[in-house]
């Protein structure tokens, strides 16, 4: 785990809860195979420092299959294809920024240089038995995570972050915190999985919006650069 979040979460690892739950991904560890690697399950925390946090992605479960789950929601390591919510952010990043093309080879799932700009990619689950959704939820994962969003909403900073509440899930774990949205920004839409990205996620101009709401908090240096994963942009930089 990255320094920064270690000690804003040691309380955490002594509690009784967290105790039980390393037992059983110990137990899963041993006797299946779990998403993501074991070296991967924090890598959001080392992306990205709790002082750098601008934009929170809620994700719910890691992905389960083969070559998926690194440890940032929605993103995927080459040479996995993007799954069909991916393609979707993509989709919407797109329509925001009109000059962004969805990328098509080398790093074309792994959202990593996001993550390193200040998008916090959290999964509410940090695990999972392969090939089988939700096996790890409601097992003390959401406690500790539940705990990072908190250590986000409550930084000492008064000008606050934008919190993604993609799905009925997210936004309900964003309700049980209650995030002040006097500080906070949160936009809410359907998820942008294949099954409901037509109901709201498509058009919700997400991205467009936490940058207008970044540039008058922090000023055109605070917004996030949603183009940096665009195909057009690595072959100009290259």
């Amino acid at each position: 785990m990255g320094a920064s979040w270690f000690e804003a979460l040691k309380d955490e690892f002594e509690k009784p809860y967290f105790i039980k739950l390393k037992k059983f991904i110990a137990a899963e560890t041993a006797a299946h195979t779990i998403y993501p690697s074991m070296g991967n399950i924090y890598s959001w925390s080392r992306l990205t420092p709790l002082d750098s946090v601008r934009v929170v992605v809620l994700g719910q479960d890691p992905y389960h299959d083969v070559g998926q789950a690194h440890g940032l929601s929605f993103s995927v390591l080459p040479p996995t294809k993007p799954p069909g919510s991916l393609k979707n952010i993509y989709k919407q990043l797109q329509t925001d920024y009109p000059n962004f093309v969805p990328p098509k080879s080398g790093q074309v799932g792994d959202l990593t240089p996001l993550a390193s700009a200040g998008v916090l990619f959290l999964n509410t689950s940090l695990t999972v038995r392969a090939h089988a959704a939700s096996s790890h939820a409601k097992r003390g994962w959401e406690v500790l995570t539940s705990a990072a969003l908190r250590c986000v909403a409550s930084r000492s900073t008064e000008r606050g972050v934008v919190f993604m509440a993609w799905g009925l899930p997210a936004q309900k774990a964003l309700a049980g915190l209650k995030v002040d949205e006097t500080k906070h920004l949160v936009l809410r839409s359907a998820h942008p999985s294949p099954l409901s990205a037509y109901r709201g996620f498509l058009g919700n101009a997400h991205f467009r919006l936490a940058n207008e709401w970044l540039e008058q908090k922090y000023g055109t240096e605070g917004c996030i650069d949603w183009e940096v994963l665009s195909a057009n942009k690595k072959k100009s930089v290259a």
